[in-house]
């Protein structure tokens, strides 16, 4: 399973920086790098996920807090079972989601479908493997960019247009990154859905 030394060494192949001995970026830099673009990935392509949970007896009220890393609420099943499947209207307001339903709850189930942060650590990775390049394109972009910013005001023997450079690479990768982005994005997905004013 990829995990993040493993992408961490493919931003380090696309910027040229894998001697050890004379690393221009620490791995925490990297880390902070890929930790953006990863944010990016989050935007465009979030996790696609579900959680079961039980409601309370007279309330109308569920609580999110034990979904980890939770971006969006996309659809609620209540009650959870029927087919075709019942979606319940709600309504959001932080980690609290309201089902807007006629009958209060008596403790049934409600399906909860939603979207997710990705995670990728020491332990491995939630990113698609097809999006894995990208990531690693958008890190060494954002990598190439701050190491510009910081050439310009920094005496540097690599020539003159170093910040330059390092200026045109990291904004050509950003640009390739957010069009893979842009071309795979969720919202650009045709679904069906269910309008509703929300309380």
């Amino acid at each position: 399973m990829t995990t993040l030394s493993d992408i961490r060494t493919k931003v380090r192949k696309d910027l040229h920086d894998t001697d050890a001995g004379t690393y221009r970026w620490t791995d925490t830099q990297l880390d902070r790098h890929i930790e953006h673009a990863l944010s990016d990935v989050d935007l465009a392509m979030p996790r696609e996920q579900s959680a079961t949970i039980a409601t309370t007896p007279g309330s109308r009220d569920i609580s999110l807090a034990s979904l980890t890393g939770l971006m969006d609420v996309e659809a609620v099943e209540y009650p959870v079972g029927s087919y075709p499947p019942s979606y319940a209207r709600t309504s959001r307001w932080d980690s609290n989601l309201t089902l807007l339903v006629d009958s209060e709850p008596t403790g049934e189930d409600a399906k909860v479908f939603y979207t997710a942060k990705h995670v990728l650590d020491g332990s491995g990775s939630t990113v698609p493997v097809a999006l894995e390049d990208a990531l690693a394109m958008g890190a060494a972009g954002y990598a190439a960019m701050e190491l510009s910013n910081y050439a310009i005001d920094t005496l540097t023997t690599g020539g003159a247009d170093v910040d330059r450079d390092y200026a045109a690479w990291g904004q050509a990768w950003l640009t390739a990154f957010r069009q893979l982005l842009g071309q795979n994005s969720r919202k650009n997905r045709v679904r069906t859905n269910r309008m509703y004013v929300p309380a």
